[in-house]
This record gives C-alpha cells, sequence and structure tokens, in this order.
C-alpha cells in the first residue's frame, strides 16, 4: 500500500487577486513603517506603543501577561522578553500571579503612563495622516468591514 499523498492542485493567484493581494503588503508595511517613525521620537517603538496603550486600557493598567500575549496575538515567551525590556526602561513592571504560579501581571508604570500620554497625540496624529485621512469615511467603512472579515477568520 503506498503512502504517497496526491496534493490538491493549487489555485494560483489570478492577475487582479495578486494585486490586491501585493497593494495590501504595500499598505501595510507603508503604514506600519510611517507611524513607526513617529512614535520612534518618543523613544518607543510600535510594539512598545501597543503593550502600554493595551495595558492603560485596564481600570488598573495591570493584565496578566497571557491575557496581554493573546490581545496582541504574540506568544507568551515573544511578550516576556520584550516586557523584560519595557521593564529595563522603567515603562512597565512584573508582579506575581497569585492565580498562576507560573504567571505574572505586567504592570504600567508611572513612567509608562507619562511616555504614553506623550506619545498618544503623535500616535493619533500618524494614524490620521498616514491611514485615516486618505480615505473617504464610506471607503473607511468598507475597509473597517474587510479587515474585521479577515481577522475573525470567516
Amino acid at each position: 500500500m503506498s503512502t504517497n499523498k496526491t496534493n490538491p492542485p493549487v489555485r494560483w493567484l489570478a492577475a487582479d487577486e495578486e494585486r490586491a493581494w501585493r497593494a495590501y503588503l504595500r499598505m501595510v508595511t507603508a503604514v506600519q513603517s510611517r507611524t513607526a517613525q513617529d512614535l520612534a521620537a518618543h523613544g518607543l517603538s510600535e510594539p512598545d506603543y501597543e503593550v502600554l496603550s493595551t495595558l492603560s486600557e485596564r481600570t488598573d493598567g495591570t493584565s496578566t501577561l497571557r491575557e496581554q500575549a493573546a490581545k496582541m496575538g504574540w506568544s507568551r515567551s515573544r511578550l516576556s522578553r520584550h516586557a523584560t525590556r519595557m521593564e529595563g526602561r522603567g515603562l512597565i513592571r512584573r508582579a506575581p500571579d497569585p492565580a498562576d504560579g507560573r504567571g505574572c501581571f505586567l504592570v504600567l508604570t508611572e513612567t509608562g503612563w507619562d511616555a504614553l500620554r506623550e506619545a498618544a497625540p503623535t500616535h493619533v496624529a500618524s494614524v490620521r495622516r498616514h491611514f485615516v485621512d486618505r480615505l473617504d469615511p464610506g471607503e473607511l467603512a468598507v475597509l473597517g468591514r474587510i479587515a474585521e472579515k479577515i481577522a475573525d477568520g470567516t
């Protein structure tokens, strides 16, 4: 009995599908690099800002490493390494999680709050300049629906 499996035929992209895919990749790269450049003026990377801003959404500025990693779509080890660098700069601190002996809380420090408050106006202006203001309201609504559909995996 043969163990060789036949692969299903490849559904190559049509020219318009490939153009759309490549345009999407260029768009994401352009927006991310431009907003990252604007954040760098505040000494923050995009991941730094994502950690700070998502922690700030919690009333106490605290989240478990596990919850934070899931929210960001990162592995726990990747976030842990990044958190170590942020902790070294005083932006966050770790606290033990009594409910999970192997886990920890990430806590936004006063320095982190200050950095976020200083960078947020620049970040919002950057997002507007490089993304929002380049689209009319209808285009923005359609893009939002498309992004949600793709992100949801449906």
